[in-house]
């Protein structure tokens, strides 16, 4: 199975980028299946119904959030009856939604698409992402109820993503870190066959701070001080994701390459 995963889509920026440029994609790279973060869609903090519908017509067959799910209040209800958004795993108990769910495929296959977010250096506590998401792997096996399988990792520690990798390895076909809007460059198969990238980046204006118009953020770093609030960048966005192979009898990963597509950084294509 061919999948297509996109990081935090943001802003209108991203929201454009992904709107013109994923269903060309899709197409040139035959992808199977693909799913896009949409945590910071709507104007860089959350995202709304309307959004979510304008990234399922682009060509998105699921997408996930983050740490600001709930920000735009519409989602907490939005979520409830549109069973292709999947919020955090490990969020709250008492959150709507589902953070982990098996979606069906072409060729009569199964993908599990599951989030949970990390613990270290996040603005609230959250449970614990590595048993949150041990049961949900138990209960979909590669290569029996699932032939492939993706986890949104989204945090803000490299080293707490790059552990989830490993604690993954060989039950998930994919775990791809999400957050902090940086594309790394360690797209690797794991021992075990599980395709890991630790950030996949941002669909969004990389002449910015990690997606925002720099004078505010540079205002704050300067000065130590706020004048208003953060305005999304908005020039031209890079669609910055992976692309990952795997072998429907296994759910392994066989190949996997960076995404970069379009805006202003070095293209990257599988």
């Amino acid at each position: 199975m061919r999948l297509l995963f996109l990081g935090d889509v943001m802003g209108r920026s991203g929201r454009t980028a992904v709107h013109e440029g994923l269903a060309a994609l899709r197409t040139a790279w035959r992808a199977d299946f693909c799913i896009v973060n949409g945590e910071n869609a709507t104007n860089g903090a959350g995202l709304s119904p309307d959004h979510a519908k304008l990234l399922f017509d682009a060509g998105a067959d699921v997408v996930t959030l983050g740490d600001h799910a709930f920000d735009q209040k519409d989602m907490l209800q939005f979520c409830e009856s549109e069973r292709r958004i999947i919020r955090p795993l490990n969020y709250s108990k008492a959150a709507p939604g589902r953070g982990a769910r098996v979606f069906d495929a072409p060729g009569g296959r199964r993908v599990l698409v599951a989030q949970v977010l990390g613990q270290v250096f996040m603005k609230r506590p959250f449970d614990d992402p590595f048993s949150a998401i041990e049961p949900v792997l138990k209960a979909a096996p590669l290569g029996a109820q699932v032939q492939a399988s993706l986890v949104d990792m989204h945090c803000e520690a490299t080293s707490e993503k790059m552990g989830m990798g490993h604690f993954c390895d060989g039950k998930a076909s994919v775990v791809v870190g999400t957050h902090t809007h940086v594309p790394t460059a360690d797209a690797m198969i794991l021992p075990g066959g599980t395709a890991y990238l630790t950030d996949a980046g941002m669909c969004g204006d990389y002449h910015s701070v990690i997606g925002m118009d720099p004078e505010e953020p540079l205002r704050r770093f300067v000065t130590g001080m706020s004048k208003g609030r953060f305005t999304p960048a908005s020039g031209a966005g890079t669609l910055s994701g992976i692309f990952v192979e795997t072998d429907d009898a296994t759910g392994k990963a066989v190949r996997v390459a960076m995404v970069r597509e379009g805006g202003v950084l070095e293209p990257a294509r599988p």
